[in-house]
């Protein structure tokens, strides 16, 4: 896989997808639990010429999660992703090269994150399953 195209084709046959955009494409992972979890997937452009896809997935308001727990635990168990703040949100980001990407080094880490984000926003986030 080796254009942003190619990965929104992949992900459009694989995933639930709730919104597309130029670069940007949303769909919902389901667990075997019930719950789900939002994940934005988006292209980025580093220096006007390197494409790279962030992934990412909120897991809850800033406002509303003990931050120093919540980082301890990502230091503790996460391998892939780690938290970041966008705007009001806690959320769960990883990035990967698009260039030479394989499908593996995607799936792999989407459905980490998501699955992080999930575990964050059931136990700091008062249990929901809201994102």
């Amino acid at each position: 896989m080796a254009t942003w195209e190619d990965l929104v084709r992949f992900i459009r046959t694989e995933y639930r997808v709730t919104r597309v955009e130029p670069d940007e494409i949303r769909v919902v992972v389901e667990f075997e639990d019930e719950r789900a979890q939002m994940v934005i997937v988006a292209r980025e452009v580093l220096d006007h010429r390197d494409e790279w896809v962030q992934i990412a997935s909120p897991c809850g308001k800033a406002a509303e999660v003990d931050l120093g727990q919540l980082l301890a635990e990502l230091g503790d168990t996460t391998v892939v992703g780690g938290a970041v703040i966008m705007g009001d949100y806690v959320v769960i980001r990883h990035s990967l090269p698009l260039e030479n990407l394989d499908i593996n080094e995607f799936v792999d880490p989407l459905a980490m994150s998501a699955g992080t984000a999930d575990l964050i926003e059931e136990r700091y986030v008062g249990g929901g399953d809201n994102y």
